[in-house]
């Protein structure tokens, strides 16, 4: 149980800090930027809604009232699916990738800080194996799109693939 607890506070403080350095420096709340990720790691920057709302752990009317204010943010825009005229996509727009751009050196400083940053590289790598037990058979196990994001090496910029 002290494992549990464990993980339990340290996601929620890690969470918490992350939120926290989103908002005060880039104006922008932590479900917001996840929604951003999962979007610039998608095929052709969009996904539909049933698929974003699994990927970012919401639920629909949840994910609907961010996509709605994203939307009216302009970092997302809405599209029919040509497929299915029940199904919508939400697309990251341009503004949306710049936004998300000058955000992530805020969320990867926080990510090193708050919790990789603490580890030497054998106890990350032994953390995220350990942690990936808990995903094994999960889609989206959280392996990201190789392009899409690139860590920067210590005290580099970080870039966002175009």
């Amino acid at each position: 149980m002290l494992a549990w607890r464990r993980f339990l506070l340290a996601h929620a403080l890690v969470t918490r800090r992350l939120e926290n350095d989103l908002v005060a420096e880039r104006s922008l709340p932590l479900a917001s930027y996840d929604v951003l990720v999962q979007l610039v790691e998608a095929p052709e920057r969009r996904l539909r809604m049933s698929e974003l709302a699994e990927r970012v752990l919401l639920s629909r009317s949840g994910l609907t009232r961010l996509v709605d204010r994203l939307e009216r943010e302009g970092l997302v825009r809405r599209e029919v699916c040509e497929d299915d005229a029940r199904g919508l996509f939400t697309v990251l727009t341009t503004a949306g990738f710049d936004r998300l751009k000058g955000a992530s050196p805020v969320h990867l400083r926080g990510v090193s800080d708050y919790a990789v940053g603490r580890l030497d590289e054998d106890e990350a790598a032994a953390l995220a194996e350990l942690l990936g037990r808990f995903l094994d058979g999960e889609p989206g196990n959280g392996a990201a799109h190789p392009d899409a994001i690139v860590v920067p090496a210590q005290g580099k910029d970080l870039t966002v693939s175009g």
